[in-house]
């Protein structure tokens, strides 16, 4: 390879180009070229992973949405008859509707490959609710774990929220965060109607810092389990009041002698 790496580049009709190193054979020119191949294998391939905010007349969503689609959306598995397949979870049509344009720019960045990836998600997403999609090449590789770095979306980090199930892909802004349990393939789970439910009420809440309700519900083991308890008891309040507002108005002893006294 460091021999490899050492030969002086050509031209496109194959004659030999001399650079800062010389013409032939170089132990410095294998040194430089072989940190450069390291680094654009570590880093991520461009420095604005996503174009510049959409501009009036067309209509930017105020909220990015970032998610995997391993574990999240889709469970790998294995067969000696079918080989490797993806198996799609229980209301995933229902939540990229859901979560989509206009209430959230919805991208997908994953640490799958794009060879991998580009199939899982045309199958989908055949509505086209998926504005962006970023592959392994967007990530940072740290020698284990492929890591995903809001800081290159360009987008502003007050609205942005990542959707993963594992903690090590998101640790450069864990506060950015909505780490879920990794789906296990039960036909019956239902986490991801909750979770749609769970990102309609904070756009439609307005938050101007998604930070802050992250951080909250990542307290708890289960956060999605927190979320359906919060809202419970929010509609049992609602309902409360609303008895309260209908209950018939009693009068009081001064309001009858009030009235008796105009008669």
């Amino acid at each position: 390879m460091y021999i490899f790496l050492g030969l002086p580049p050509t031209d496109p009709e194959g004659n030999v180009v001399e650079d800062e190193f010389g013409k032939g054979f170089s132990i410095r020119r294998s040194v430089a070229t072989f940190k450069i191949k390291k680094q654009e294998m570590e880093e991520p391939s461009r420095k604005k992973l996503l174009p510049e905010p959409l501009q009036p007349p067309f209509v930017q969503p105020p909220y990015t949405l970032v998610m995997e689609i391993t574990g999240i959306l889709v469970k790998p598995e294995w067969t000696i008859k079918n080989g490797w397949r993806f198996k799609k979870r229980p209301g995933v049509d229902y939540f990229l509707q859901a979560v989509g344009p206009p209430l959230f720019e919805t991208v997908v960045y994953t640490s799958e490959t794009g060879m991998n990836a580009v199939p899982v998600i045309h199958s989908l997403d055949q509505q086209g609710h998926v504005m962006y999609k970023l592959y392994r090449d967007a990530t940072w590789y740290d020698g284990k774990d492929h890591v995903k770095d809001l800081s290159y979306l360009n987008r502003d980090l007050n609205k942005v929220i990542m959707i993963d199930c594992k903690s090590k892909s998101v640790k450069l802004q864990r506060n950015n965060a909505f780490v879920l349990k990794e789906w296990d393939g039960d036909e019956n789970d239902t986490a991801l109607f909750d979770l749609a439910s769970f990102l309609q009420t904070l756009a439609h809440s307005k938050i101007e810092d998604v930070r802050t309700v992250l951080e909250y519900y990542m307290q708890f083991d289960d956060p999605i389990a927190k979320f359906r308890e919060n809202q419970l008891l929010l509609q049992e309040e609602q309902e409360r009041q609303r008895q309260e507002q209908e209950k018939p108005k009693q009068k009081s002893p001064f309001d009858f002698a009030k009235s008796f006294r105009k008669r």
